[in-house]
């Protein structure tokens, strides 16, 4: 049976380093999942680390735990290079990198608390969806 492709909006990460008992911080625990892969790429990693390490995220995690996080990621990501831009089909242009990491990765989801950034995803045939609503749907596969 063939991985699920996903993409992991920022946002989440930022949730799950912040508390502990949320979904987001659930799925983060879950990355091992078999029957899912997360794609990644560089300019995506780069963004996890530089929104991690600001001021205001000191209090739920150091830049070493950051750096070991990220490290961590990459063993168990997809990374994927970026070919194209389509920067017009994001309504915040500064999110349209994970909008084409999915259509590039061949995602089915988009993992995010903020689905208005990436209204054009159901073009692609990319849900977007929430990290409490994919885990229920991990349950049921």
């Amino acid at each position: 049976m063939a991985k699920i492709q996903i993409v992991i909006d920022t946002n989440v990460l930022v949730a799950a380093f912040r508390s502990k008992r949320g979904a987001a911080n659930h799925l983060i625990e879950c990355l091992n999942d078999e029957r899912f892969e997360i794609a990644v790429s560089t300019p995506l990693l780069f963004e996890y680390e530089d929104v991690l390490k600001r001021p205001e995220m000191s209090e739920f995690i150091s830049h070493e735990e950051v750096e070991e996080a990220m490290d961590s990621l990459r063993l168990i990501a997809k990374e994927y290079e970026i070919f194209f831009l389509w920067r017009l089909l994001a309504v915040a242009p500064d999110d349209a990198f994970i909008l084409e990491l999915a259509v590039r990765s061949n995602a089915s989801y988009i993992v995010t608390y903020n689905p208005k950034d990436f209204a054009s995803a159901a073009d692609f045939d990319i849900t977007l969806i929430t990290p409490r609503d994919f885990l229920e749907l991990m349950k049921e596969k």
